[in-house]
């Protein structure tokens, strides 16, 4: 059984555990799973530095996951509102943290994300909420992008939706290729965005400020 004091939690992880833990039999099978990792890399699992590491492990992964178990309705929790609004809206800049899903290693990196009204507005802070719900799984980047993008078409039916994600990806390096100023850039692009030139030009311009 893992061993679990508050003082292990910082606030936010604890205040959100009511809707996005894995339960107590899960968290037990991933903190098992690490002790043998550690095993059969050549570490002592025992050794003081170690002793609570697997249990540490499976909370952080129980957290880097938890979007697997949120419920996009219940994240923008009735915060879109009628608005005559007919522009673009652009949230640039949020910082995303995800897990590559073919090394599990870390990608970090921000989104912009953009869209154009038909009469509903969603609360900003809903916009960077989005993104958490799908950068917080096993991912790849292409994905992600696209996941945000659609997930905010559903939502709202605005005239479009673009979305832009650069990040570094410890994958590529911590390991393999080892270079360090590679970003990759990914777009996704719908409606007026992917169908207009000039709607397009003036979301890249705005990037670009």
């Amino acid at each position: 059984m893992i061993q679990r004091r508050n003082s292990d939690l910082d606030t936010e992880e604890r205040l959100s555990r009511d809707r996005t833990d894995l339960g107590e039999r899960n968290l037990d099978r991933i903190a098992s799973a690490y002790r043998e990792l550690l095993d059969a890399i050549g570490e002592d699992p025992d050794r003081e530095g170690l002793r609570r590491t697997p249990d540490r492990a499976a909370r952080a992964l129980e957290f880097l996951t938890q979007g697997y178990r949120q419920d996009l309705e219940e994240i923008i929790n009735g915060a879109v509102f009628e608005s005559t609004a007919s522009e673009i809206i652009l949230v640039k800049d949020i910082e995303l943290y995800s897990l590559c899903e073919h090394h599990l290693l870390p990608f970090i990196g921000r989104a912009h994300v953009a869209y154009i009204p038909s009469g509903k507005v969603i609360g900003l802070s809903k916009v960077a909420r989005i993104v958490d719900v799908f950068a917080r799984r096993l991912q790849i980047q292409e994905n992600l992008t696209t996941q945000i993008a659609e997930s905010l078409m559903r939502c709202l039916e605005p005239s479009g939706v673009a979305v832009v994600v650069e990040a570094k990806h410890l994958c590529m390096m911590m390991r393999g290729v080892e270079k360090q100023n590679s970003v990759m850039k990914t777009s996704c692009l719908l409606g007026v965005f992917k169908d207009d030139a000039r709607t397009r030009s003036e979301f890249l311009s705005l990037l670009q400020e």
